[in-house]
């Protein structure tokens, strides 16, 4: 069964929260931490939540409500783009002492959210096509497969881009370092949160009297949204 997405009680709230996460991990993104071997961006304790929203959007409301939601995020992300810029260039006042503070949080996210924006179109489209496809092929059973599956997907083309994007000019070894770090945590990120995956889908499931299958569906990122 497949409604207008207007006629979804949740679904737009759950598009609000998917931006709002997709945003704070562009603005944390710079910073990564040392766990022993281990190298984190700070924005994979949080971003990883955004590919389960795509497996929520994809499995429940169908393809084309997740192309609308990454839509929706890319949007939002390019608009906090500008606006950071332009309130780097807007002259301080001579009270303000915290400029060269600002430009460095700040002055780092055009790159970062250009990196991020590419590596969550590609990894997100990635993950969403996987969901669907391998949703069609199991008969709607098995959902722990395809949300692993579209994980491993997707998070290999994300982790790859968003890494030599945002941390372009390091050693190439602390880039593999990181990327290899990442994307292990990412899937284990994604097996840990399966029974709340499960639970949430479930619950929407019934409370939408919705289980969306993309027989038809224009997998184009570019086809226009329902």
């Amino acid at each position: 069964m497949h409604k207008h997405p207007g006629h979804y009680k949740y679904l737009p709230i759950l598009i609000n929260i998917f931006v709002v996460i997709l945003i704070v991990s562009n603005l944390i993104a710079p910073k990564f931490v040392a766990i022993g071997w281990f190298r984190f961006s700070a924005a994979q304790l949080l971003f990883p939540i955004t590919y389960i929203f795509g497996d929520v959007f994809t499995e429940v409301y169908g393809y084309a409500a997740s192309r609308r939601a990454i839509w929706t995020g890319f949007l939002a992300s390019s608009i906090m783009t500008a606006f950071g810029i332009f309130a780097i260039m807007l002259p301080p006042a001579p009270e303000f002492r915290n400029q060269a503070a600002f430009e460095i949080v700040f002055g780092a996210v055009p790159r970062t959210v250009a990196g991020s924006l590419l590596a969550y179109w590609a990894g997100e489209f990635a993950n969403s096509f996987t969901v669907a496809k391998m949703k069609i092929w199991t008969n709607g059973r098995h959902l722990w497969s395809r949300a692993l599956g579209s994980t491993i997907v997707g998070q290999l083309v994300d982790t790859s881009i968003v890494i030599f994007f945002i941390f372009y000019g390091q050693p190439l070894g602390v880039l593999l370092q990181l990327i290899v770090s990442g994307y292990l945590f990412k899937v284990g990120y994604e097996v840990l949160a399966m029974p709340l995956t499960y639970l949430v889908v479930n619950f929407l499931k019934r409370a939408e009297d919705v289980d969306h299958y993309d027989h038809h569906t224009n997998f184009s990122p570019f086809a226009r949204t329902e």
